[in-house]
């Protein structure tokens, strides 16, 4: 047991390295504040190595972690030094103790740390946290900013071995009078077997440009070990493939293609509910009562749906168009219960002939053409068997830290917030990062 009195307030503060010089409780419920002084030797002149003169100290108050329930506040009193020697550049210069807190920082270096992982790895507000430490909400951010920053950079591990990278957008915040929407794209490790999937960066935009330009900027090898690229239809983001990542297999997310698919299906549906009764549909009639049975897979209705599907098509497709949608969507997805490439290829050559026939419906027509614009993406999955799912899940997450965060304004306290917590960083790395 420790008894001597100036260890034992060593150990309640923390930091061993440091002389307690007094402590400060005068007002009720403001924060305790515990003035402290560094050890360290730091007399010599970093330039010269001369023994340097004492010239005058400063205090810095820090926020720290609350000590018995109340807020803390460490006063830090610098020493400042100035150089004998005439010629020397350095002139004069002030303690520093990364232990206490890095350069800039208005945290105590346990209380950032404390702060980062927090913010980042439990997923909780900033402003939360910044309630928690009684301080300023911008004070909490700048620690996290330059901490999560570190950690990012230290963890090379996390985007080492992707050998399926996904590409995404999700919507960052809207701007102006207009609201005009302002996006992101997603680059995520999809994973594979054995291999968990992870956000590995977020960007600002969703061009293709932006998404080259971060690729391009990777080393070599890590972008020569990506064997696969899956997207969602996006044409932006297959130039980005095409011009970043010309050797890898790009590969369509079937939920996307399917997706399409029954956008036709609603397209045909409320052209064929204009040209039969003159209006958009209403809650009586009956191409708008079956809406939610069309996009349904087949094996998914039971006799009753089937039924009701049916009768409600010939009451309101007199032509049997929607039909033909709903039976191509149908053919589409059977696509995916195939797991042989080459029977896939021939099944899809022979899907897309016959939905080009004349004869079929307009929106038919058009996503024949798509099939054929995208085939070769879409049979890749039939090879790699990896999908743009992950890509999603890490879309759900980001949109967690869009929620508790209310709003964003800076993209960088975005991306930063958002790697942090779905980037699935080494946190044991925590403790060794130095910021700057």
């Amino acid at each position: 047991m420790e008894t001597n009195p100036t260890r034992m307030c060593e150990l309640l503060v923390g930091l061993p390295a440091v002389n307690v010089l007094g402590v400060e409780d005068d007002q009720v419920g403001a924060p305790l504040v515990v003035h402290v002084e560094s050890r360290r030797d730091q007399a010599r002149c970093p330039g010269c190595d001369a023994r340097g003169q004492r010239k005058d100290r400063s205090a810095v108050e820090l926020v720290d972690l609350p000590a018995f329930g109340r807020p803390a506040r460490l006063v830090w009193h610098k020493q400042r030094w100035s150089c004998p020697a005439a010629s020397c550049a350095v002139g004069t210069w002030t303690v520093t103790d990364d232990a206490i807190a890095p350069p800039r920082q208005r945290l105590t270096d346990r209380a950032a740390r404390w702060a980062t992982r927090q913010v980042g790895k439990a997923g909780r507000p900033v402003a939360e946290i910044a309630h928690e430490l009684s301080c300023d909400w911008h004070t909490v951010m700048g620690a996290v900013s330059a901490y999560g920053e570190a950690l990012l950079a230290q963890d090379s591990a996390r985007t080492t071995g992707v050998e399926a990278l996904g590409l995404d957008e999700t919507l960052f915040v809207r701007r102006g009078e207009r609201h005009r929407k302002h996006w992101a794209t997603s680059v995520v490790d999809v994973g594979g077997k054995g291999h968990e999937a992870k956000l590995v960066e977020i960007l600002e935009g969703r061009t293709a440009k932006a998404a080259s330009s971060w690729i391009d900027a990777q080393p070599e090898p890590w972008r020569a070990g990506i064997r696969w690229g899956t997207l969602d239809m996006s044409g932006p983001y297959r130039k980005a493939f095409n011009d970043s990542l010309g050797d890898a297999t790009q590969v369509a997310d079937p939920f996307h293609v399917v997706k399409h698919a029954n956008s036709k299906i609603d397209e045909c549906r409320r052209r064929v509910q204009t040209d039969t009764l003159g209006h958009r549909g209403r809650k009586d009639d009956p191409l708008y009562r079956c809406r939610r049975l069309l996009t349904k897979a087949h094996e998914r209705l039971d006799e009753e749906g089937v039924a009701k599907l049916t009768g409600l098509l010939e009451a309101g497709d007199p032509k049997g168009e929607v039909r033909m949608c709903w039976h191509a969507k149908e053919t589409v997805r059977s696509l995916y219960e195939i797991t042989d490439p080459t029977l896939a290829a021939t099944y899809l050559d022979e899907l897309v002939a016959d939905m080009a026939d004349d004869d079929m419906p307009e929106e038919v027509r058009s996503l024949s053409g798509t099939l054929s614009r995208w085939r070769d993406q879409i049979l890749a999955w039939h090879t790699a068997f990896v999908t743009n799912g992950p890509t999603e899940s890490m879309n759900n997450l980001i949109k967690r830290i869009k929620r508790i965060g209310f709003g964003f304004r800076k993209f960088a306290h975005y991306r930063i917030r958002v790697l942090l917590y779905a980037g699935k960083p080494n946190w044991d790395l925590l403790a060794t990062v130095t910021p700057r």
